[in-house]
């Protein structure tokens, strides 16, 4: 045992093929004597002895027969080493995941992470993720890589990514929605607009049971810096669409375009459901047909084709909150659109006009 009442785990395994050489040496034969002996090629002696040809039961009895010992004695030796290779293999895979985001995040324990702890971490991990091995979680989380329609040129760090991603699965896993319906979702969308103008703490219990009453989940993880990710879209299967959101950015301007772009993905591009749509709403990011058409109608929504010209003096404060006044809506987002437009600076006294949000930890509400 050691500190803290963690098991000793080395991080080194040694292969039941170091055992056959030792007995090999002490009877001083070659290895090409053993494999004689044995009735096996030199090359398949070679990887048994080297731990890249597993002992089956076959080899075992032979082994029993030519070294000694029991064919017990070599198929345990051998589940042993698989065992522990399996799991020093788990431990590298840490290297992948944003541990102290995940640590944040209460994912993992608050604790110094230290050789000793990192086996239990990585059962832990693995449960988190519901997967058997990081081999499975590569292929699983590398498939679902392929799915990933992204606004941000450069790709961000997949473990972060997946960490979030899977976060945002956990919430949704919490709520119970009926089927989607895209015809209720589509309605209600105008009446959420009209929730711009509240206070988090007023809208956001209003959000939440307009998008579940029209089958759509919506989940509010904080941002993974390394992921880069200010929501996400995508299909829990083919009945449940999910909006997840992260507050990357912090500001209800972005908060709004980011829920309305997400929701555009949902309503527009059912057609994709096994695409994740990622984006990083305000970074230098890529265009595609997807993502115009999703920016296209977030901004319509909010502000209708050609409406933001009638602020005729972008750096008025009172032409701004009487536009905001007119459409019915937060005249933090009218900024935001002015400046999206190149028709306001981004280094102006107007951006007290914005509101920032934070997330609490304890309900993932705002």
């Amino acid at each position: 045992m050691t500190d803290r009442g963690h098991v000793f785990s080395p991080d080194w395994v040694s292969p039941p093929g170091d055992t056959i050489h030792d007995l090999m040496t002490e009877r001083d034969w070659s290895q090409a004597e053993l494999a004689h002996r044995l009735g096996f090629g030199l090359k398949h002696l070679d990887q048994l002895v080297k731990g890249k040809a597993p002992i089956t039961e076959d080899t075992a009895l032979r082994l029993e027969r030519v070294l000694g010992s029991t064919a017990n004695f070599w198929l345990n030796r051998e589940a042993k080493y698989r065992e522990r290779l399996a799991r020093l293999q788990a431990v590298e895979w840490l290297d992948e995941l944003p541990l102290a985001d995940l640590r944040k995040a209460k994912v993992i324990p608050d604790e110094r992470i230290t050789a000793a702890i990192k086996p239990a971490l990585a059962e832990r991990l693995l449960r988190f993720f519901d997967i058997a091995s990081p081999k499975e979680w590569q292929s699983h989380y590398g498939a679902m890589q392929a799915s990933f329609r992204r606004t941000k040129k450069t790709q961000s760090d997949i473990g972060a990514i997946t960490s979030w991603l899977r976060l945002g699965e956990r919430t949704a896993e919490q709520l119970e929605t009926p089927k989607y319906d895209r015809a209720k979702f589509k309605r209600a969308l105008q009446q959420i607009r009209e929730l711009t103008v509240l206070k988090p703490q007023e809208f956001y219990p209003e959000l939440r049971c307009f998008c579940a009453e029209a089958g759509v989940k919506l989940a509010l993880v904080p941002a993974l810096p390394r992921a880069h990710v200010s929501g996400a879209a995508r299909w829990l299967d083919s009945h449940s669409p999910l909006i997840q959101l992260s507050l990357y950015g912090k500001t209800n301007d972005r908060f709004w375009f980011t829920f309305f772009h997400e929701a555009a993905h949902i309503l527009l591009h059912a057609n994709q459901k096994t695409d994740i749509f990622l984006d990083d709403i305000g970074g230098t990011g890529q265009s595609s047909q997807h993502e115009d058409e999703a920016n296209q109608w977030a901004g319509d929504l909010l502000i209708p084709p050609g409406r933001i010209c009638e602020v005729r003096n972008p750096n008025s404060k009172e032409e701004i909150l009487a536009f905001a006044r007119e459409m019915n809506i937060h005249p933090g987002i009218v900024v935001g659109r002015l400046q999206h437009e190149c028709l306001l600076g981004y280094k102006t006294g107007l951006n007290k006009l914005k509101v920032n949000f934070e997330l609490v930890k304890k309900t993932g509400e705002v």
